[in-house]
């Protein structure tokens, strides 16, 4: 619990009454208005909205105009309005000092309840004193804080999905010995700290599971700063290093990365040596019409709010919530693509994608441990 001492949280529990939805039963389904109104006023009960009237809630987005903040944006909204939530929404712009100004000002508008989505893992702790000095509880998006509930990527699973398809797919279509031969480009997003880098350390695991004997000096990675235009400049920059003729294989922390990558292949005229992998399956038009971006991890941010605004109420009702609650995700591919969002379908890769298991267990013993992941146990799943 972020906002109660341990006596007070006790009581609430005992107080706080009961409702059907549980913290373990979501999984992304559209949330009744019938469960909302259980849950308003089950939080009411417990904690009252600060105004003496309604809840009202901050939503700090990681940037406005990409899809991804987009989908999760709207999903919020239509939660917030189906509970009678008042939402306020602030665009973190990929900028810490700019994430901290939001946090100021919701602490001016004595807000119930943050949801947080911003990207540089430094301003994390001041952005939290700021929260916790007003007593606000947050819920942190994909980038942890210090005690914040994180929400959102499970990120060794999904990143080493995508690797896997990925290295599957390139001996498909080149032979494992020319696959040997080729590069592989990771696009990375240092500023977000240990975390993240779970996920783009996952996409090298799942690629050497099935290659094994991938030769490092043969990894390249890129700094993407989690945008589409820096992906191509740096891209742009490392392609001249890849010996011409050999297999380019991409993926990134997400999929406006990879498409900057693939632009930048494209246009160096190199795109029918290449294939690429998404993160996050929300360029959706990008994914269906482009031949070398064969598949994406579907994160479905469309369905955050889902989980989002029931994990508020949930709190605020002292429920006892997992201090993780992680996202299922799936590999969408052109011929599947049409199940979850409105486009045709395409066809589908020709080979037979097979999860290793055995292989994403010893990634995850090797991660436990890790000095950079110590207190952050609870991202790293059983299996």
């Amino acid at each position: 619990m972020h906002k109660l001492t341990i006596t007070t949280a006790a009581l609430a529990l005992l107080s706080a009454p009961a409702f059907a939805l549980e913290p373990e039963d979501l999984k992304g389904q559209e949330i009744t208005a019938e469960q909302y109104d259980e849950l308003v006023a089950a939080a009411k009960e417990v904690t009252p909205p600060r105004n003496g009237d309604e809840y009202i809630f901050g939503f700090a987005n990681l940037q406005r105009d990409i899809p991804f903040g987009v989908k999760t944006e709207q999903g919020i909204e239509a939660n917030a309005e189906k509970a009678g939530i008042e939402l306020l929404v602030t665009d973190n712009r990929l900028d810490g000092a700019v994430a901290l100004q939001n946090a100021e000002s919701y602490v001016r508008r004595n807000v119930d309840y943050v949801i947080e989505f911003q990207t540089d893992v430094n301003f994390g702790p001041t952005v939290m004193q700021k929260f916790n000095e007003a007593d606000i509880p947050v819920t942190a998006i994909d980038i942890p804080m210090p005690g914040a509930t994180f929400f959102g990527a499970n990120n060794p699973r999904s990143g080493f999905m995508g690797g896997a398809f990925l290295a599957q797919a390139a001996i498909a279509e080149w032979g494992e010995e020319a696959v040997n031969d080729g590069y592989l480009v990771v696009g990375e997003l240092p500023q977000s700290g240990a975390i993240p880098a779970m996920r783009t350390g996952g996409q090298i695991a799942g690629f050497q599971a099935v290659v094994e004997d991938f030769p490092e000096d043969q990894i390249i990675r890129i700094d993407t700063k989690n945008t589409l235009q820096e992906s191509f400049t740096q891209m742009n920059n490392v392609i001249g290093r890849i010996p011409q003729g050999v297999p380019i294989m991409g993926i990134a922390i997400n999929d406006q990365s990879v498409t900057g990558m693939l632009r930048a292949t494209t246009q160096a005229g190199r795109a029918d040596n290449a294939l690429f992998v998404g993160m996050g399956a929300d360029e959706v038009e990008t994914l269906a019409t482009e031949e070398r971006l064969i598949a994406s991890v579907g994160y479905f941010p469309e369905r955050y709010g889902n989980y989002l605004v029931p994990i508020a109420l949930m709190e605020l009702a002292g429920v006892d919530v997992p201090p993780a609650v992680l996202v299922n995700h799936v590999m969408v591919t052109k011929a599947n693509i049409c199940e979850f969002y409105d486009v045709e379908c395409g066809e589908g890769p020709d080979f037979e994608y097979t999860f290793p298991q055995e292989a994403f267990e010893e990634h995850l013993a090797s991660l436990r441990g890790k000095e950079e992941l110590q207190g952050y146990e609870t991202l790293i799943p059983s299996n």
